[in-house]
């Protein structure tokens, strides 16, 4: 694997805390409007990383209003985001709108349809709405767990999501779920500190070519950080990986629209075009390239061998 997927690894990682997020010029992204043409310039009103990390520090403090608030900033700013929605969706739910919690949990739902969190939350808005449908969420969790079984990763987190959506559809079951019970133990409380060993794992898994499981550490460091666009890079970089290029856009996408200047981010976009065949749209990107990294930038070089060979240089 080539020098880009090392970048990241210099400098500290993420070093992404509650203060905001350090984005690292090797493992960017790179988007393009819905027109095909450059990145747009404005970055984005609000910092997402920054607001969802503001947001998890709110629930974890029970201010649930603020944490809706910190949530809603990363909604607006990578709107495609299922864990931007999924937080929304827990924070509203702790302040008891469940409606909110409803909205933001279907939009989770559209752009992540296999995410546990998000049935479990879908399901537990639904059941404190006394919608029926909540039992169509329970039976979806069940199933999950069941085909899990009880040796699987996720055999527990599924075990207490199921109890919680069911629980909540008996009226005599007492209070809901804190909110908190939707977001990982780890988001909560492992910090900045496991988000970036998750990362750094991920990394190593890429260039071990395990691409499934890299694209579940990345998950996890999504958990933690939010919308980043490291994470977002490689995440693309993975489903590119797998052959998934329509998937792998999303992801490039998303990290220029927070970060339209990111290096290596642009690269990969690029290559994803010429991939594709658009040697005219890989140019456009090696252009911008060439503006943000001169002087023998070897994401530039690597590019550019990708157009001058009509797609992957390294394919033979």
């Amino acid at each position: 694997m080539r020098r880009a997927l090392k970048a990241a690894l210099i400098g500290g990682c993420l070093a992404v805390l509650a203060g905001g997020a350090a984005f690292a010029s090797g493992g960017g992204a790179g988007g393009m409007s819905s027109g095909g043409g450059m990145p747009s310039e404005s970055a984005p009103r609000y910092d997402p990383a920054t607001e969802y990390a503001k947001a998890i520090a709110a629930i974890k403090a029970n201010q649930f209003k603020d944490a809706a608030r910190a949530a809603e900033h990363v909604t607006e700013a990578v709107p495609r985001n299922a864990d931007a929605w999924q937080l929304l969706g827990a924070a509203k739910a702790g302040d008891n709108d469940w409606k909110g919690s409803r909205r933001a949990y279907e939009k989770a739902m559209k752009l992540s349809p296999d995410d546990v969190r998000v049935h479990a939350g879908l399901g537990l808005a639904l059941a404190n709405l006394k919608d029926p449908k909540a039992q169509g969420e329970a039976d979806w969790l069940k199933s999950k767990a069941q085909a899990c079984g009880d040796t699987c990763p996720d055999a527990a987190r599924l075990k207490a999501f199921t109890d919680q959506v069911q629980s909540a559809m008996n009226p005599a079951s007492g209070a809901a779920p804190k909110p908190s019970a939707l977001l990982d133990r780890s988001l909560l409380f492992g910090g900045a500190k496991a988000g970036d060993a998750a990362y750094v794992q991920a990394v190593s898994l890429i260039n071990e070519r395990r691409y499934d499981e890299a694209l579940a550490s990345l998950a996890k460091a999504a958990e933690t950080f939010g919308p980043h666009p490291d994470i977002l890079t490689y995440q693309g970089y993975t489903w590119r990986k797998k052959g998934d290029y329509a998937r792998a856009e999303t992801y490039y996408r998303q990290a220029l629209a927070i970060d339209p200047k990111h290096i290596g981010a642009t690269e990969y976009y690029g290559e994803l075009k010429a991939a594709r065949g658009d040697i005219a749209g890989a140019r456009l990107m090696l252009a911008r390239l060439d503006k943000l990294c001169a002087y023998g930038c070897a994401d530039a070089e690597e590019l550019r061998r990708w157009i001058d060979a009509g797609g992957d240089p390294h394919r033979n």
